[in-house]
Parts: C-alpha cells; structure tokens; sequence
C-alpha cells in the first residue's frame, strides 16, 4: 500500500507545499505505529487535521474506528484522498477547510458523529501551537489528542517546571490535560524531510479542569514574556500584580519557571477577581 501512494502521488504529480508546511508521512508501519499508540477505539469517531496523501489516513481506517473524519486545507488532497480511499467513502469523510477556521463542534454533528471525537494528526508544523491552544479550550465534543509537532514544541507541551522547555504552552496543556512525549520520529521519514526532528504527544483529559483557559493564556502571556524576571515585575501590565500574587499566594521574587501550573491556575484566578 505504501508503494500504491508513493505511486499514486507521482503519477499525479501531487508534492508538498513548502507554504503549507507539508511535510508528508509515508511509511505506513511508523503510521500504523502511531494509530495504535492513540488507542482508538471501536465505535470512535476520528479526527484527523491536515492527511495530506493519506498515509496517517491509511492506518486510522485500518483501526476500528467508525468514522474518520479529516480536514485538508489543499485542494489537490482533497481530490486525491476521495479517489484513493474510494472503497472507504462509507467511513472516510473529507472536508476542504481551514482547521483554524473550522467549528468543529458543529462539523461533528453535521456528520452524525457521536460521543467525543478522538483528534490523531501529523500537524503542519506552521499551525500545530494554535491548533492546539484551540483543542485545550473546546468542550465535550473533543476527546483525547495524539498528535505530531516539532520537537522542540512537544518538549514545551510536556515540560514541567525548573525545565528550560517548561513555559505557557505546558501550563495551558495542564488546565487540561496529562501530556506525555510518546515517541520520537526522526526528521527522514518524512518527505520531503524537514530541517527539524519531531516528536508525538498524547494528551488526555485529566478530568480536574481549569476553565478560564482565557484568564490563563492572559496571566502566562505577561509572566513568560520576560521569564527570567521575578514575577512582581513580569506580572505588571496585570495591574496590581502585587495583589494579585499575595491573593494566589506566591512569592513575588519568585521566577516564572519554577511555578507549578496549579500556581498560575491561582493566578488567573487571582487576576479575573480583581479585573
């Protein structure tokens, strides 16, 4: 089957987008691999951002997964994957859009998805960070995520603190999620190979959920935008960070990258109170 899309994809003349941030996966055993480590389960509906050829496509249909759902902003690939996958159209729906622009809530339902979608991507490397923050503060419709960034961004989502990695984007992922690095992929599975290693992440709802993911992006926006300063500095453009940091009980001297995220949760929290 890998030969059959490498094939098929030279005799349409399909190649990647270096403005698109395609990057193309193709080995179907280090796909199939990662549909397995997403844990899908029977009766699940899938969704999957930016298939490109189909190689990730390829394993979620060979899961047992009742409804793949996939979202491709080109429309070569839109094209292509309704032809190639044609004997799968019964499960396999696909959508030219714009993930950052789609509502997903409502793409669901329009499809008669049930129970939480379970999202399983190879990310485009130029919209992977805001996809996520978008996933963080969805509702019930978005279940667990497996998905594909540049290492040094899966790094920062998995980061804890006193981690030279550890920034806003782990605190965000822990209003949440539990995140965990899963596997490394190096850089030449892909084509064409990228400049940059890669890396897996499953992020799974940890059922304690911080909501004001708004309040949060705010708080951390200020404290990581000058991290090596003591956050009674940082943290001025809030107001009375001075305040703020006695009502969430930390110490003002402290920097930001020896925070628990429990300790901006109280921040934000300490911040929306007195806005």
């Amino acid at each position: 089957m890998s030969g059959d899309l490498r094939q098929a994809l030279e005799e349409s003349d399909l190649f990647a987008r270096k403005s698109l941030g395609q990057h193309f996966l193709l080995d179907l055993n280090l796909t199939g691999k990662i549909a397995r480590l997403a844990g899908i389960q029977a009766g699940e509906t899938v969704l999957e951002i930016g298939p490109g050829p189909g190689g990730l496509t390829h394993a979620l249909l060979a899961s047992p997964a009742a409804k793949v759902i996939v979202v491709e902003k080109d429309p070569r690939f839109v094209a292509h994957l309704n032809s190639f996958f044609a004997d799968q159209l019964d499960r396999l729906i696909v959508i030219e859009a714009d993930a950052l622009a789609i509502d997903e809530e409502a793409l669901l339902a329009s499809h008669g998805a049930t129970g939480p979608a379970r999202i399983i991507s190879n990310l485009p490397y130029n919209v992977g960070t805001p996809l996520l923050v978008k996933w963080l503060k969805a509702g019930p419709w978005r279940g667990p995520m497996c998905l594909m960034f540049q290492t040094e961004v899966a790094e920062r989502i998995c980061a804890r603190p006193g981690s030279p990695h550890y920034g806003r984007l782990a605190v965000l992922a822990a209003a949440r999620c539990d995140a965990r690095l899963a596997l490394h992929v190096p850089r030449l599975a892909f084509v064409p190979p990228p400049k940059v290693e890669s890396a897996i992440v499953i992020l799974e709802d940890h059922g304690k959920p911080f909501a004001d993911l708004a309040g949060l992006e705010h708080v951390t926006a200020h404290a990581f935008g000058q991290r090596r300063k003591m956050l009674r500095a940082s943290l001025k453009g809030l107001g009375n960070c001075e305040a703020i940091l006695s009502a969430a009980g930390i110490d003002p001297t402290a920097r930001p990258e020896t925070i628990e995220p429990e300790g901006f949760f109280a921040l934000a929290k300490a911040w929306r109170a007195s806005a």
